[in-house]
């Protein structure tokens, strides 16, 4: 089955076949990242233009990485210095970016369905970098592309989702991803951040580390957001840490082989001790690398990659 969209704005729409192929479309894209000369043409031609109207420094360079890799032109728009801060609209950005010639247009906005509302104005491909408190659909694919690389399969999997699941998006596109895929996912955390709503979403909710962490497969540790503490869902971050934190001593729960996650920027000694975050079960510098190529497969399936283009995500 190849990939029939013309746009990627998250997972929950995707079957898991769709996942699978741009899962399997991103291996051999690896092997060009570890070359030398880290070039081919495929794109050769193409524009991207990254529209990031939020801080990100590990999402942008992947995808500024991953279209030059292709041989794509790739521009990077920062909105702080753009017609963005004289009142130029979201649509009549997208519009001029396109009658320039954009192929692809890779969006990060602090309102959800900002992708979305893109894809249905644009004839560019859109894809999400992540929307409000939404999806984040790259970023699943990452971690689900690290999981299957480390355990060979993702069916079967316990996956414990570990911190702040309420506001963020990529708890979301990993719920859909790895629950359409077939893994067990239970998501832990205070009850001010993991309310029993997701149990809608077909996954365990756990308030108790301990219960959460007992022999799982896979741990995806999230980042809290500090600002969270002065709205009062967090007593303190000493609190957090104390409750939370996954440290050397509660990992020996999980599975002996468990496979330790976290898409950054790292709080480090708040969600995550040091010793966990560079210990032999951590694959978080992988995950960097997983992301340019999960982006590569991204760009050349969206950009034809052999498919003709059909129904928008």
């Amino acid at each position: 089955m190849g990939f029939k969209h013309k746009d990627l704005l998250g997972l929950e729409q995707l079957q898991p076949d769709e996942i699978r192929h741009i899962l399997d479309t991103a291996v051999p894209m690896k092997d060009i990242i570890c070359r030398e000369i880290k070039k081919v043409p495929t794109l050769r031609g193409r524009t991207v233009i990254n529209l990031f109207y939020e801080a990100s420094t590990r999402t942008r360079t992947s995808f500024e990485l991953a279209g030059k890799y292709m041989g794509a032109d790739t521009i990077n728009i920062a909105t702080a210095t753009s017609s963005v801060v004289k009142g130029e609209s979201l649509l009549d950005t997208a519009r001029t970016l396109e009658a320039m010639g954009a192929d692809v247009v890779v969006i990060r906005h602090q309102a959800s369905g900002a992708p979305h509302f893109l894809a249905r104005n644009l004839n560019a491909a859109v894809i999400n970098a992540g929307d409000g408190t939404h999806e984040h659909p790259t970023q699943a694919l990452l971690d689900m592309l690290t999981i299957r690389e480390k355990k060979g399969r993702l069916e079967g999997l316990v996956v414990t989702i570990l911190g702040d699941i309420l506001h963020s998006r990529v708890a979301r596109s990993n719920i859909w991803g790895l629950t359409k895929m077939g893994a067990e996912v239970r998501v832990v955390g205070p009850a001010t951040l993991v309310p029993g709503i997701f149990r809608q979403m077909g996954v365990r909710v756990i308030h108790r580390v301990e219960e959460a962490l007992a022999g799982a497969d896979v741990i995806n540790v999230l980042r809290i957001q500090q600002e969270r503490q002065a709205k009062g869902l967090l007593p303190s971050l000493r609190e957090y840490a104390r409750m939370y934190a996954l440290t050397p001593e509660r990992l020996v729960l999980a599975a002996p082989d468990v496979l330790v996650l976290h898409p950054g920027p790292m709080n480090r000694g708040i969600e995550i001790h040091p010793a966990v975050a560079d210990g032999v079960a951590s694959a978080i510098t992988e995950q960097v690398t997983n992301g340019v190529a999960v982006r590569m497969a991204l760009l050349y399936l969206l950009m034809g990659g052999g498919q003709s283009h059909g129904t928008t995500d």
